[in-house]
């Protein structure tokens, strides 16, 4: 892992994700790596570990069209809304791959993945996915969740690497959900779990 990945994965861990004001801690988030926040137009999609490399992608009515396809499918309840966002989430990553050279990312990249371009690290995806979000709260597309801030796990001397993952609330209860996809291979739906059970996994 690279020291400005570290570096960001550090300060999650000391608290960022508690912040009571989430927009302004998002937008911490998004400074420490030096990203912009996406807009309905365009995102810049963060790869070759800990935002080193950063490719502005623009977003057409047919980019919204879709996106508002895949969340129409969501709108039973807050699981089903995780579904569609999961989908999302895999076809963001396909959206964007060809672009950005990330169609031979592999699952879990880190201490001995030949590093590139061509691969992220949990601080891209991290980001990559939250930044989705955010274009989906723009769109207003997501009726029974808002999104929080990227959270990490792990100090090393527990035996377990540092991880972050981006972060859905649900509006209702406000229960926390990992959305996490640097555990899959590109284009993979990621893993969608509660937070608390994300905090506890290896």
């Amino acid at each position: 892992m690279s020291r400005r990945a570290f570096a960001a994965l550090a300060l999650l861990l000391w608290g960022i994700q508690q912040s009571q004001a989430y927009d302004t801690a998002i937008e911490l988030a998004f400074t420490e790596v030096s990203l912009k926040l996406p807009t309905i137009a365009s995102v810049t999609v963060c790869h070759g570990f800990g935002c080193t490399y950063r490719t502005e992608i623009g977003l057409g009515n047919g980019d919204r069209a879709k996106l508002a396809a895949l969340l129409a499918a969501g709108r039973a309840s807050a699981e089903a809304e995780r579904r569609a966002v999961a989908t999302a989430v895999a076809w963001f990553d396909r959206r964007v791959g060809p672009h950005v050279g990330t169609t031979g990312r592999i699952a879990r990249a880190g201490f001995l993945t030949r590093t590139g371009p061509g691969q992220m690290d949990c601080i891209d995806t991290s980001r990559n996915i939250t930044s989705l979000l955010l274009i989906l709260d723009l769109l207003r597309l997501m009726k029974r969740h808002q999104v929080d801030t990227p959270v990490a796990r792990g100090l090393l001397i527990d035996g377990r690497g540092l991880h972050a993952t981006a972060v859905l609330r649900e509006t209702r209860s406000g229960k926390k959900w990992a959305v996490d996809n640097w555990t899959r291979n590109y284009g993979e739906r990621p893993d969608v779990l509660p937070i608390e059970r994300w905090m506890t996994e290896y």
